[in-house]
C-alpha cells in the first residue's frame, strides 16, 4: 500500500472510531443526521476524495476510495460518504462543479433531448439529506452523460432499507438539470455495484474480528467457545470469505480505470462479494448466538446494511448472469484465454 493510502486509512479510522458509536447509528435510524460526523469527513476532504483538483478535489482514484468505502463498512458509518465520493466523481468526469453537502446518486431516470429529466427515481439514498443528485444515463447524441439536479425542495417519498438508511423516491417530469457528456463506457449500475462491493469488504472486515472477539470472550463449559474445534472451522470460513471478499474489490477498484471492459471485474466482484456476505452473515450470528439479534448488540447494524447493500445496484445472481452471457458471446474457444487474460 503507498504512502498516501495508510495516511488515508489512518485517518479515517480515526475520525469513525471518534464519531462513529453504537448510539449515533441508532440515532441515525431514527432520523437523526450526525452532524458532526459529516462536518469532521467534510473538514477532513474526505468526501472530495475522488473529485478533480479543478474541483476542489484529491484526483483519488478508486484504488485510493477502497481504502475510505471498507472503513464506512467497518464502522456502519450512517451518512451517504460512498454516494458523495462517487457521486464527486462522476461530476469530474463531466467537469462540472461539486458543491459542498451529501450527494447522492439517481437511477431509473431518462434525459430528455431539450435537457430535461424524467423519471421516477427509486431507492435515492439519503435524498432528503443531499443538495444534489447525480444521474449517469444516456443523451441524445448516444453518449453517457452525467446529469447534475438540484434536489432542495422536491417532494420525495421517504423510505428506508432494512438498514433503516433512508432510500426516498423522487419524481421527476420534466426538470431542467445541469449536464455533460462523459468518457465512460459503463452506466450507474456498474460504479454503483463497485461502491457496493467496497463497503461489504469493509462489513466482512468487522463481522470477522467481531466474531473471533466474542468468541475469545465467551465462556460455555468451563473454557471460551473459541476453543471448540467446530466453531474454530466456521470462523476460519468466515476469514476465508473476507479475504476473498477484500482482495476482490481491491483488484476490481485497481484494474476499473485500465481494463477494456471494467463491467468484466466489477461483475466478479459483486457476485463473489454477494456470495461471501451470504455465508459470513450466517456463521457471524451462529458465533454470536442469540445475543447478535437483540437490539442492543452491534453485531445487527453491520448485518443489516451488508443484506441492504447485497440487493442494490444488482443482485450477484444478475452480475452472475451477465458474466455468462458474455461468456456465451465469445464462445468456448476464448474462455481459457479471457479468464486468465486478468
Amino acid at each position: 500500500m503507498s504512502e498516501f493510502r495508510n495516511i488515508l486509512g489512518e485517518t479515517i479510522d480515526r475520525l469513525l472510531a471518534d464519531h462513529v458509536t453504537k448510539e449515533i447509528v441508532q440515532k441515525a435510524e431514527e432520523g437523526v443526521w450526525p452532524k458532526k460526523l459529516w462536518s469532521a469527513l467534510e473538514e477532513n476532504g474526505l468526501t472530495r476524495l475522488m473529485a478533480g483538483e479543478e474541483q476542489g478535489g484529491a484526483g483519488g482514484s478508486w484504488g485510493d476510495a477502497l481504502v475510505i468505502l471498507r472503513a464506512q463498512g467497518r464502522y456502519a458509518a450512517p451518512v451517504p460518504l460512498a454516494e458523495t465520493m462517487v457521486a464527486a466523481w462522476l461530476l469530474s468526469q463531466a467537469g462540472l462543479d461539486v458543491p459542498d453537502g451529501p450527494l447522492t446518486l439517481l437511477t431509473g431516470v431518462t434525459l430528455g433531448k431539450e435537457g430535461t429529466l424524467s423519471g421516477t427515481a427509486t431507492h435515492v439514498p439519503w435524498g432528503h439529506n443531499a443538495v444534489l443528485g447525480v444521474a449517469l444515463v444516456p443523451g441524445p447524441d448516444g453518449a453517457l452523460h452525467v446529469v447534475a439536479v438540484p434536489l432542495a425542495g422536491l417532494k420525495m417519498g421517504l423510505e428506508e432499507n432494512i438498514a433503516r438508511e433512508p432510500r426516498d423516491t423522487i419524481i421527476f417530469e420534466g426538470h431542467a438539470v445541469t449536464s455533460a457528456p462523459c468518457d465512460l463506457t459503463e452506466g450507474m449500475e456498474t460504479w454503483g455495484a463497485l461502491m457496493r462491493s467496497g463497503l461489504m469488504a469493509g462489513g466482512l472486515d468487522y463481522l470477522l474480528n467481531q466474531s473471533v472477539e466474542y468468541a475469545n470472550d465467551r465462556k460455555q463449559f468451563g473454557k471460551p467457545i473459541g476453543k471448540f474445534q467446530a466453531v474454530q472451522q466456521q470462523l476460519a470460513v468466515l476469514a476465508t470469505q473476507a479475504a476473498a471478499a477484500g482482495a476482490i474489490a481491491g483488484h476490481a477498484c485497481e484494474r476499473v480505470g485500465e481494463a477494456d471492459d471494467p463491467g468484466f471485474e466489477v461483475a466478479v466482484a459483486k457476485t463473489r462479494i454477494d456470495e461471501a456476505v451470504n455465508m459470513s452473515t450466517s456463521i457471524a450470528h451462529q458465533v454470536h448466538g442469540a445475543i447478535g439479534f437483540t437490539y442492543e448488540h452491534g453485531l445487527h447494524l453491520v448485518t443489516r446494511r451488508l443484506w441492504s447493500w447485497r440487493a442494490e445496484y444488482g443482485s450477484g445472481r444478475s452480475w452472475a448472469a451477465r458474466l455468462g452471457r458474455q461468456a456465451i458471446e465469445r464462445g468456448a474457444d476464448n474462455l481459457w484465454t479471457d479468464v486468465t487474460a486478468r
